[in-house]
């Protein structure tokens, strides 16, 4: 296997029995002469049909090793930052395929995206509650990949109890994250390498765009760096309610705008005014989904380029995002290189960068590496 953590329905011999399985079951995966290879969660229902959770056969898979999973993902994350707000556990990169937890101080988030981390999710809830002691757990069980899964959306209080938003604490901000009702695990700890890259860069009174502000991140670090003039966009009224008590909380209420807007619909109409800004930052949800999403998700790259570029000031910055793992890197800077093109504006890439060390990689897995991010100073 190589390393590899994924073995596709195909390369499986799919006999009844083997269909017949429950999907999410721990199941040891053997070679054609019956030698044993791995230890894996299997769905016979999924294209991904066995996820590899041990390189060894017949091995345990119960609290106790969970465990020993999370403390792992626990000793890198104490090493890497002095406060507990992080994505705790980063799937496949730290060895625990289709599950996502992210800590918010005392409390988690839970994330169970695969058939079998599902169904393991007691043992999980368990051992993490061993480990750190949170006073509440939530498990959302919303995302897109679960419906691949055969799974059902479902959000429920694993442990204690919450009374509304949860404080993030990050570079001198405190912001507001909702763990039931936002998006995804209701704050986004990927971006934290590159809001705090835009804070430098705002220094010294700049003006910024913020284009799908969610919650602020790159708003609020940016006022708090700096920035004077600060207007941030959503389309979310929640999201934009918690980037207001962020601004509010942080202390820089008074040089920050909040708008709930399309973003579309807004740079469409900012363009006729003729407004310039020091910093430009767009960081939209996935728009591309799957791998038939492509051609169409990368023309909304550069739909996105060729608006927001007339906006940004001569010698300012533009900043980029894409969460979508199916767009690569080099198809994503193509579509907000010919974006710019499109306008005429010209530039230079100052950095390529991705999501913070959090977000481990897998060595065999780029998929795990999904965010991207290019950074232009344009002329």
């Amino acid at each position: 296997m190589g390393g590899y953590p994924w073995v596709y329905s195909n390369e499986i011999a799919m006999d009844l029995a083997s269909k017949a399985l429950n999907p999410g079951v721990v199941v040891t995966l053997d070679t054609a002469g019956g030698e044993g290879q791995a230890t894996a969660h299997f769905n016979p229902h999924t294209l991904i049909a066995a996820r590899v959770l041990e390189f060894a056969p017949d091995r345990t898979i119960d609290r106790e090793w969970f465990k020993s999973k999370l403390e792992r993902a626990l000793a890198l994350r104490t090493r890497l930052f002095d406060a507990p707000y992080y994505r705790l556990v980063h799937a496949e990169g730290d060895g625990l395929p289709g599950l996502v937890i992210d800590r918010f101080g005392d409390v988690a988030v839970v994330q169970p995206n695969t058939a079998g981390m599902a169904a393991a999710c007691a043992d999980i809830v368990a051992a993490l509650a061993e480990l750190i002691a949170p006073r509440a757990v939530v498990v959302r069980g919303d995302s897109a990949a679960r419906a691949l899964e055969g799974l059902d959306d479902q959000i429920s209080m694993a442990h204690g109890t919450l009374d509304g938003p949860v404080e993030v604490k990050e570079g001198g901000c405190t912001f507001f994250a909702d763990l039931t009702q936002g998006q995804k695990t209701g704050w986004f700890f990927d971006q934290r390498d590159n809001r705090a890259f835009i804070a430098g860069l705002a220094r010294g009174g700049s003006s910024l765009l913020d284009l799908y502000t969610h919650t602020g991140g790159f708003a609020v670090a940016a006022a708090k760096a700096g920035a004077v003039n600060v207007t941030a966009v959503d389309g979310s009224a929640l999201a934009l309610e918690l980037a207001q008590k962020a601004a509010q909380a942080s202390g820089v209420a008074d040089r920050c705008a909040f708008t709930k807007s399309d973003v579309f619909d807004y740079l469409t109409h900012a363009a006729g005014t003729g407004a310039k800004y020091d910093i430009v930052v767009a960081d939209p949800p996935a728009f591309v989904k799957s791998r038939k999403d492509l051609k169409p998700g990368l023309q909304g790259y550069r739909k996105l380029a060729r608006l927001c570029a007339p906006l940004v000031a001569p010698g300012g910055f533009l900043l980029m995002a894409s969460c979508s793992h199916n767009a690569g890197l080099a198809d994503f800077n193509s579509s907000v290189v010919r974006g710019l093109d499109d306008t005429h504006r010209t530039g230079r890439l100052i950095r390529t960068s991705g999501a913070g060390a959090d977000h481990p990689v897998h060595a065999h897995l780029p998929e795990t590496a999904y965010l991207k991010a290019v950074t232009y100073q344009l002329d």
